[in-house]
């Protein structure tokens, strides 16, 4: 089995590292009882494997002997003690990943900027329910907070039953209550409260169900006070939140709250790295920081890999730099692709808490219509919709009136640098949810 393993491990590592870590390993493998016995040469050794390559050997193990399997680690010995008469190391854990193996610490790409969020994940997978609880990931999209918080759940199921994990998004959760359990919020309540731990994504969509927060207090309560661990991911801090009910809100703060940043040139070019290597896409140096500097957007990135991937498969051939140059002008990315004037309408009602069909109407409360000119305004900037198109979207207004919007926007950032800078803002979350 272990020559077996080493042949698949060759696929992402080379000789000389192999050598290094996995030749040293003595491995004893039982088919039958669906379990691998690794023994460390020393406790030294193995203090080393845990915090170097541990993770990718479990996510390299699961490829190639599939689920359902587990993994003790010894030193060689078993009883031996290290150096100052430290313990030998023993633990078995499952190597199954039931959130999907591509979400892992170790496929996590870092720099400097984002390792205290990482550094602090592993802690929390760890510690569960003691340490940092709750354990909040904020960022914009495509900083990876699915990923990290996917890979702490991971990591935990490896040592506790997955079926005591909830995973899922607000919305997911909301559908939980309203239909599973026909809005019977006793016993919906209830049943969540038989999960050991709790990670819910894209916690911002609580704003469109007011009715859950009182919900969330009393499924945060339990949690809490049972030292059971909750994760949350959201993309602004939760201060930002100031339609978050203040019991919620304050409750929230208890914990440890990361940012990630978006993923700089770095990241990126690691990120292409990564997945060359996965795919088996030999692209040249040049190739991948042509790619990087191009693309910004995660998503984006993900699809031209993609299309590249596939062109080596489908058509059987090496990509030259003319395939590759073709392919690459075919998938442009442009920040407002998705982007709508419904779209951004959105945006600056959850900013400013305007409902829709106020911004639409006709109502002139001060702050429904500040909201409807730096809505109009937005729309002409980043569309260049036209003005009688513009008061059509906006309920059927005259085009003098939005032609007056923008000009008044515009002229009053000049010297207002709290409007500039909120309008700032508001352009990047419109790009951000319009990709």
């Amino acid at each position: 089995m272990k020559q077996a393993f080493r042949k698949h491990l060759k696929q992402s590592y080379s000789n000389d590292e192999l050598k290094r870590w996995y030749d040293p390993l003595q491995l004893d493998f039982s088919e039958e009882d669906h379990q691998l016995v690794v023994l460390f040469p020393h406790l030294f050794f193995a203090s080393w494997f845990e915090k170097s390559v541990q993770s990718a050997f479990e996510s390299q193990l699961n490829l190639f002997l599939g689920n359902g399997y587990s993994v003790s680690y010894d030193t060689n010995g078993g009883s031996q003690t290290g150096g100052q008469g430290m313990p030998a190391v023993s633990m078995t854990k499952r190597i199954d990943f039931p959130f999907d193996r591509q979400f892992t610490f170790d496929t996590f790409l870092i720099n400097k900027k984002n390792y205290f969020p990482l550094a602090s994940a592993r802690e929390v997978a760890k510690q569960s329910g003691s340490l940092f609880n709750p354990f909040i990931i904020c960022g914009p999209n495509g900083s990876g907070k699915t990923h990290l918080m996917k890979a702490v759940a991971n990591e935990i199921s490896k040592q506790h039953d997955c079926s005591k994990i909830f995973l899922g998004s607000m919305d997911q959760l909301n559908n939980l209550y309203a239909v599973k359990f026909n809005g019977d919020s006793f016993r919906a309540r209830h049943h969540v409260f038989d999960f050991d731990y709790l990670f819910i994504d894209d916690f911002q969509q609580i704003r469109q169900y007011p009715s859950m927060q009182h919900e969330v207090v009393n499924i945060f309560n339990h949690f809490y006070d049972n030292k059971k661990q909750m994760v949350f991911t959201c993309r602004d801090k939760i201060s930002a939140y100031d339609f978050l009910d203040a019991d919620l809100q304050s409750r929230l703060g208890w914990g440890l709250i990361v940012t990630l940043k978006e993923p700089d040139l770095e990241i990126r070019v690691g990120y292409i790295q990564q997945q060359c290597r996965f795919k088996k896409l030999p692209l040249t140096k040049e190739q991948i920081l042509t790619l990087a500097q191009r693309f910004s957007d995660f998503r984006y990135l993900q699809g031209v890999l993609l299309k590249l991937f596939a062109y080596r498969e489908l058509v059987h051939k090496d990509i030259s730099q003319k395939d590759f140059d073709h392919i690459l002008n075919n998938t442009e990315e442009k920040n407002t692709d998705d982007l709508t004037p419904k779209r951004i309408m959105q945006v600056v009602c959850e900013h400013f808490n305007v409902n829709y069909k106020d911004l639409v109407g006709v109502k002139r409360h001060q702050h429904i219509a500040q909201a409807r000119q730096v809505a109009m305004f937005l729309c002409r900037e980043m569309l260049n919709v036209s003005y009688p198109a513009l008061g059509r979207t906006f309920g059927g207004k005259d085009h003098s009136t939005v032609l007056y919007s923008v000009k008044k926007v515009k002229q009053l950032q000049v010297d207002d640098n709290d409007l500039k800078q909120m309008l700032k803002t508001l352009k990047k979350k419109c790009r951000m949810s319009g990709s």
